[in-house]
C-alpha cells in the first residue's frame, strides 16, 4: 500500500475518539484527525501512516466550522505546533462534553455499560491550572515541550495553562540540549525545580529550588517529594477526596484498603470513617511515597503501610475487608489486581481512574466477579487536554 504520509485530503470530521483526536474517512480507511471537531469540514494533511486501516493527519484548514469553535489561546496550539493540549479549539462547555462522549463510548465499548456521563469543571477556570509541567531543553538549549507524537522540542515563551510565573525563571535561561525539567507549584506558591540530564548513558537528578512540597487537601496539610505524585490541578486532591469519603462509607471499627495510595491521601479518609478501633492498609510501590506518606499521617495509627506491587501485597492481606479504594496508573489495575481486590469480599469498591479506557477494562474484570457500577462522577481535572478523572463505585 502506497504511504499517504504528506497527502493532503478534504474529510468531513466524525465523532469524537478517545486520545484528543476525531474519526473521519477516506478512500475506506479511518483517519484520525487533530485540530478538528464533530461536524467540521476540514482539510487534514497525513502526519503518520503505518499502513493498515487507519492513519493520522491535522486539520490544516478549516472549510465548515463548528458553532463550538474557538480561537485557541496559545498560538502554539495548532498543526506542527506544542502537543500539550488537545482541545484548545474548542469551547471549554464543549470541551467537557467531548470527554464526557468518550468516558460512555469507552463504557459501552469496553464493559458493555450504558451510561450517560457528565463531565463536572473544578474551580480555577479551564487555564493557569497546571502545577506540574515536565519540559524538555532543545537543540539550542531552550526549554519546551515536544510536540504532538514527536521528539521534536517546540520551544516555550510561556504557557498559559501553566500556574502563572511557574515557568518564568526556567523559560528565562540556556539549559544542555536532551536535559529535562521538572516544574512543581506547591499548595503554598513555591516553585519546585529539579534538572535531569543523562551523563555516560546514566539519569542524573539535580534539584535546583526547593524538592520538599507542601500541599493542602482533604483538611490536612501535606509534606511531600515536590516531583511526587499528585494530582496536577490544584482543586482536583480536595475534591476527590470528598467524593471517595462520601461513597466509601467505611464503618467505624472495619477494615479498608487504599491501593496505589500515594502518600496517602484517601487513608486518611477512610481512617477517619473506621476510627481508632479500625484498619487502613495503604500499599504504594514507591518507597518514597511511603516515607512521606508514614510522616504526614503519623498521628493516624490505624493506618498500616506496605510497600510493594499491589497484587503482592494482597496476597497476604488479612481478609475479608470492607472497603476498597483504588487509584492505579494510567494502565489501569489489570486483572491480576482486581482478582486480589475480589479475594477480600469487599461490599464497596472506589476506583479512581484518569484513563476512560483502562477504567472500562476493569470494571469488565470487576464485572465477572459479580461487581456492577452504581454510581460514576467524572471531573475536568485537565481542561485543554484530552484526559479526565472519573470515580466510579461499585458494589
Amino acid at each position: 500500500m502506497t504511504s499517504w504520509l504528506g497527502r493532503v485530503l478534504e474529510v468531513e470530521v466524525g465523532a469524537v475518539a478517545h486520545g484528543g483526536h476525531c474519526v473521519a474517512r477516506a478512500d475506506g480507511r479511518v483517519v484520525f484527525v487533530r485540530h478538528a471537531l464533530p461536524g467540521e469540514r476540514v482539510r487534514v494533511e497525513v502526519t503518520e501512516d503505518n499502513g493498515g486501516s487507519f492513519c493520522r493527519g491535522d486539520a490544516i484548514e478549516v472549510l465548515s466550522a463548528s458553532p463550538h469553535r474557538v480561537p485557541p489561546p496559545c498560538p502554539l496550539a495548532v498543526p506542527g505546533g506544542c502537543g500539550g493540549c488537545d482541545w484548545q479549539h474548542a469551547s471549554p462547555d464543549y470541551q467537557r462534553s467531548l470527554k464526557a462522549s468518550v468516558v460512555a463510548e469507552q463504557l459501552q465499548r469496553l464493559a458493555g455499560i450504558e451510561r450517560e456521563v457528565v463531565v463536572e469543571a473544578l474551580d480555577g477556570g479551564p487555564l493557569d491550572w497546571r502545577s506540574r509541567v515536565r519540559l524538555v531543553a532543545g537543540r539550542d538549549g531552550r526549554a519546551g515541550l515536544r510536540a504532538h507524537h514527536s521528539h521534536r522540542v517546540v520551544a516555550l515563551d510561556d504557557c498559559p495553562i501553566a500556574v502563572p510565573g511557574e515557568l518564568d525563571d526556567v523559560l528565562a535561561r540556556r539549559w544542555r540540549p536532551g536535559s529535562e525539567l521538572e516544574v512543581t507549584t506547591d499548595g503554598d506558591g513555591e516553585v519546585h525545580v529539579r534538572e535531569l540530564s543523562t551523563v555516560r548513558g546514566k539519569v542524573r537528578a539535580r534539584q535546583l529550588t526547593g524538592g520538599v512540597a507542601v500541599q493542602h487537601a482533604a483538611g490536612r496539610d501535606w509534606r511531600l517529594d515536590a516531583h511526587g505524585f499528585w494530582q496536577v490541578h490544584p482543586a482536583a486532591a480536595s475534591t476527590l477526596a470528598a467524593v471517595v469519603g462520601e461513597w466509601a462509607e467505611a464503618p467505624s471499627g472495619g477494615t479498608a484498603w487504599d491501593l496505589y495510595a500515594g502518600v496517602g491521601l484517601f487513608a486518611s479518609v477512610l481512617a477517619t470513617q473506621v476510627g481508632a478501633a479500625g484498619h487502613v492498609l495503604a500499599v504504594e510501590s514507591g518507597r518514597r511515597a511511603v516515607a512521606d506518606g508514614e510522616k504526614n499521617l503519623a498521628d493516624l495509627p490505624q493506618v498500616s503501610w506496605q510497600a510493594g506491587r499491589v497484587e503482592h501485597v494482597l496476597a497476604s492481606a488479612a481478609k475479608p475487608v470492607d472497603v476498597v479504594v483504588l487509584d492505579p496508573p494510567r494502565k489501569g489495575a489489570g486483572k491480576a489486581v482486581v482478582e486480589s481486590i475480589v479475594a477480600g469480599s469487599p461490599d464497596r469498591i472506589v476506583y479512581v481512574a484518569c484513563d476512560p479506557a483502562a477504567l472500562a477494562r476493569d470494571l469488565a474484570f470487576f464485572g465477572t466477579h459479580g461487581y456492577s457500577l452504581t454510581d460514576l462522577r467524572a471531573f475536568d481535572a485537565f481542561p485543554m487536554t484530552h484526559h479526565v478523572e472519573c470515580v466510579a463505585l461499585l458494589s
